[in-house]
């Protein structure tokens, strides 16, 4: 059975390096069995590709493959915590918030970048909770954050 490195790798995709914390905070905490990443946005190679709302500037297919960088930025945080993503045992909650223009009531479908990742990566232990919010605006107007609750052993 492949790692979940190798399953991204498959899919086309590496860990990126643990983006740096904007603020007082560490990108994310372990307590006990569990992980909780902080909210992390689409940063590519210290960029955001896109900003602005979604349903205006951003469409929700670029927010979708966004809410996907998110998710990497978010296991390798994961990564960073534990070792090695071999470790999560479960994916528990996603919560995927999404700065929506006022019509825009697809965040589902946004989020469905994210869900999507851990499934494939993860297989029945990516299957998670999720939460899909619209909000008015995320820090630095990116358009998509996403954060990760996970079991490690």
């Amino acid at each position: 059975m492949s790692t979940p490195e190798e399953r991204l790798a498959e899919f086309g995709h590496t860990l990126p390096p643990v983006a740096a914390p904007a603020g007082a905070y560490v990108p994310a905490v372990r307590s006990g069995s569990l992980v909780w990443t902080s909210g992390q946005l689409p940063f590519r190679d210290g960029l955001l590709p896109l900003t602005g709302k979604v349903g205006a500037a951003v469409t929700r297919e670029q927010a979708n493959d966004l809410a996907r960088t998110c998710t990497l930025n978010a296991l390798a945080a994961i990564r960073a915590e534990v070792g090695e993503l071999s470790a999560v045992r479960r994916v528990v909650k996603l919560v995927c918030f999404v700065a929506s223009e006022p019509a825009f009531t697809g965040q589902p479908g946004v989020a469905n970048g994210a869900s999507e990742l851990l499934g494939a990566v993860f297989g029945s232990a990516g299957q998670h909770a999720r939460s899909a919010v619209g909000v008015a605006v995320l820090p630095l107007d990116a358009p998509v954050e996403v954060e990760l609750v996970v079991e490690v052993s």
